[in-house]
């Protein structure tokens, strides 16, 4: 299907919708992953597809049949690179979603399992971006290694090294902030 040429404006626009109806919740799952709150996320998932609309015949000529998952990945990536580079440039204030992890409950079970949750998500936020984003991508999103090579634009066995080596350093930040009294 998407290495068929494309004849008219009408069969754009068809094909380009089958591509978001398709792909709209991963890139707003890395998006999300990314910026840590829902309105930003929106505006980055938005942006993409904008962005991949604008290059969208070129992206189905050059994919020769392979998943655009990849390609639409990494729009959303440069994207929010250049979010956090805008962000550092006039600071915010605090992700205003990350008091619903420390929410109390009834049940310590669930309270344990909260706080283990929030030091795993408050590890892969230590992260350099590569290895975090690898993890979102992977972990996430569900992508294996060659798509997510490809959207990281390395090759696979770069990306099953930066992969692993990302899980080993979470390991590591997550052993010491539990030996360090659980502060991340």
């Amino acid at each position: 299907m998407e290495s068929e040429p494309i004849t008219s404006k009408a069969e754009l626009d068809r094909r380009f919708s089958e591509v978001y109806r398709e792909h709209l919740r991963d890139v707003y799952s890395y998006s999300f992953y990314r910026v840590g709150n829902h309105h930003d996320a929106e505006d980055l998932t938005e942006q993409t597809f904008l962005q991949a609309y604008r290059h969208f015949e070129r992206a189905l000529r050059e994919s020769h049949g392979r998943p655009l998952r990849p390609w639409l990945i990494r729009i959303a990536h440069n994207l929010a690179a250049n979010f956090y580079r805008d962000r550092a440039r006039r600071p915010e204030a605090a992700i205003e979603d990350a008091g619903m992890i420390s929410t109390l409950h009834t049940t310590e079970s669930l309270v344990e399992g909260r706080e283990e949750l929030k030091s795993i998500l408050d590890g892969v936020q230590r992260l350099p971006d590569d290895r975090r984003e690898a993890l979102i991508m992977r972990f996430a999103l569900g992508m294996d290694n060659r798509e997510i090579a490809r959207a990281l634009g390395r090759s696979d066995g770069a990306t099953k090294v930066l992969l692993h080596r990302a899980i080993r350093q979470l390991e590591g930040i997550i052993a010491s902030s539990d030996r360090d009294g659980e502060v991340a």
